[in-house]
């Protein structure tokens, strides 16, 4: 079974990539109770074999199932399936819905004193920093960035506080961030969402800025949801996910 080079159906312009195949098949798999909890996934080397992928694209999907809840992986020993349905994935220390929800309660009206209170530095630093992520083609480097926005975003709101409370969560919001873009290609979409928000911020607008950051906020849990309970069709087989 080759998974390498995958379309999903709902979503035809989009490619779906050998990783993202390879995690759809292994998680339906579980799902259906092919490996039950607390069995033990076949070796990388065999998986690797049966799925002709290489290894790097599984390391990717297992990091992916153990994010969902699905797996936990055991120095030496393998990994092994504790859950077989995905319920609330994890992002470092902090569970997905508890992170939305701290970022609903700070980041939104972060942004709203942002609009009054940023300096023409912060619009500077802003504006290049977006200009960046714009052009930045590697995800790795695009979820740096990401990260360093709504750092800058809470510099701008002139309250020291604001800023630690983001440094608290940024491992957290970059694990998910490459979550988000690699399963979701969230990218581009994120880009126009922090354009919106920076419009807001050199307008000096409070309200367009937290409308603009409550949409991107509604955005990535749309996203997060959808990959987390994706629609099922008839046309899943015991095959293999669909293509």
């Amino acid at each position: 079974m080759n998974l390498s080079d995958s379309r999903t159906a709902s979503q035809p312009p989009r490619r779906v990539s050998a990783m993202e195949a390879v995690l759809a098949h292994l998680r339906d798999a579980i799902e259906r109770g092919e490996y039950a909890v607390g069995d033990k996934l076949p070796s990388e080397a065999e998986l690797c074999r049966t799925l002709e992928i290489s290894r790097p694209v599984l390391r990717e999907a297992l990091r992916a199932l153990q994010t969902m809840g699905l797996t936990v992986s055991k120095t030496g020993k393998g990994t092994f399936v504790i859950a077989n349905t995905v319920e609330d994935p994890t992002f470092g220390d902090y569970s997905a819905s508890d992170l939305l929800e701290v970022r609903r309660h700070v980041e939104i009206p972060v942004a709203g004193y942002a609009a009054l209170r940023r300096t023409p530095e912060n619009l500077d630093h802003l504006a290049h920093l977006l200009d960046r992520m714009e052009r930045e083609t590697d995800t790795t480097a695009w979820v740096a960035m990401d990260t360093l926005f709504h750092l800058a975003v809470a510099e701008a709101a002139q309250n020291p506080v604001f800023r630690r409370v983001i440094e608290e969560i940024r491992d957290a919001l970059a694990r998910q961030s490459a979550f988000l873009n690699e399963l979701g290609g969230r990218r581009e979409q994120s880009n126009r969402e922090h354009r919106a928000i920076v419009e807001a911020l050199t307008d000096g607008s409070e309200l367009d800025a937290t409308d603009a950051m409550a949409h991107h906020l509604d955005r990535v849990e749309t996203t997060l949801t959808d990959i987390v309970r994706p629609p099922r069709t008839d046309s899943t087989t015991e095959g293999g996910p669909e293509a």
